[in-house]
């Protein structure tokens, strides 16, 4: 018995919308990082971008659980002595909420040419309106 494997001429992408608003930061996350890798087609082949276009809005709404607002930070630094910079999430999410959901679907994916090529299939916008309506999305009515 041989082992499907997806060729590249063969893959179809769809467009899914993916609404965060009331849902956890991480939950919408891993289902946009689901969706890139394509892992929901029976298609799958892990070396392969088999993947579809993934659409998130009203990412200002989504929300953090437990404490993690206060307790989870977003750090950055320098190269330089006392060049760290930190920064709490529910500020992140206050002002740059968008950032912070493309951050965490990056984070997600692997850290491989694959996963860079998967990110740039993924649009985020904070709020609920989209440029995008050209493609015809379909809103994600999957498991959340």
């Amino acid at each position: 018995m041989s082992t499907y494997m997806a060729k590249p001429e063969t893959i179809t992408r769809s467009w899914y919308i993916l609404d965060a608003a009331g849902k956890p930061l991480g939950r919408t996350a891993a289902l946009a990082a689901h969706l890139l890798h394509g892992k929901h087609k029976a298609e799958f082949t892990p070396n392969q971008d088999c993947g579809d276009y993934v659409i998130i809005i009203n990412t200002e709404k989504a929300i953090l659980t437990g404490k993690k607002g206060e307790q989870k930070f977003y750090r950055t630094h320098s190269g330089y002595p006392g060049g760290l910079k930190e920064v709490k999430y529910r500020l992140l999410m206050e002002s740059k909420s968008d950032f912070a959901m493309q951050l965490a679907v990056k984070r997600m994916l692997p850290a491989n040419h694959i996963g860079r090529e998967q990110l740039k299939r993924l649009k985020v916008f904070v709020g609920a309106q989209h440029t995008h309506e050209a493609q015809k999305p379909v809103a994600w009515t999957g498991k959340f």
